[in-house]
């Protein structure tokens, strides 16, 4: 009885033990793959070249009316460029024929330089 309960300690504690250590593993591939790197100020003219802005607005800020938030804090690049290819709204699909990749990167880096609004709005004076 007395091995058995040792036995069972053992075996419990060399689990936590290598949950523990998984704990600070490497993360796993699921991450996703930075986007590639992209120029902001080329990006701000192709969003507006391109009629991003239309519906977005100039500063990728969106609308109730016409099209949703995309800066700052953007979707990650993949899912993003998955969008712009493939919409499944009324966005109109922009192929690579209108939108060249190194052109949407140059878009994407221009969304991420997109400065947050200050938590509390400064007062007016």
């Amino acid at each position: 009885m007395f091995r058995s309960c040792i036995l069972v300690i053992a075996v419990t504690m060399l689990g936590v033990t290598a949950a523990a250590a998984g704990q600070n593993a490497p993360a796993a591939s699921n991450a996703p793959s930075p986007a590639p790197a992209g120029n902001a100020t080329n990006g701000k003219k192709l969003f507006a070249a391109v009629g991003c802005y239309q519906c977005h607005g100039y500063e990728a800020q969106g609308s109730t009316a016409t099209g949703p938030r995309l800066a700052p804090r953007p979707l990650p690049f993949a899912a993003l460029s998955r969008y712009v290819r493939r919409p499944t709204g009324q966005m109109p699909p922009y192929t690579t024929k209108v939108v060249s990749d190194a052109q949407l990167a140059d878009i994407y880096a221009f969304l991420l330089s997109v400065p947050a609004a200050p938590a509390t709005p400064p007062l007016l004076k």
